[in-house]
């Protein structure tokens, strides 16, 4: 809460608007576009373009078992929880985002 009493952050999506296994695309004014998945029941909020190409990672392939997705233009790959590249060609981590979830939403934070 800010000190006012007025909740922060900025409004995503419903939780129910991103399939289980899924991602979704979400373009905020101002800001690069950024990618909510949501992975056994956990949601994983980062930038949604790869840091090699300009590929929209919301698009890509998840691996539910190790938490990564994958881009689908050169099959490089992020760990959801971190950004941390573990699939070349990606070297450069992908930025994760600080979010809460509250009354069925997810709101971006910071």
């Amino acid at each position: 809460m800010s000190d006012g009493g007025v909740l922060a952050g900025t409004f995503l999506c419903l939780e129910d608007a991103v399939p289980e296994g899924g991602a979704l695309k979400i373009e905020i004014a101002g800001r690069p576009p950024i990618a909510v998945f949501r992975v056994q029941g956990r949601f994983f909020v980062t930038d949604d373009t790869c840091t090699h190409g300009e590929a929209s990672l919301s698009e890509g392939e998840i691996d539910a078992d190790e938490c990564v997705v994958e881009c689908p233009w050169h099959s490089g790959a992020f760990e959801l929880s971190s950004g941390k590249p573990c699939g070349a060609p990606c070297t450069i981590a992908l930025r994760v985002h600080r979010f809460e979830r509250r009354d069925g939403g997810l709101y971006l934070l910071g």
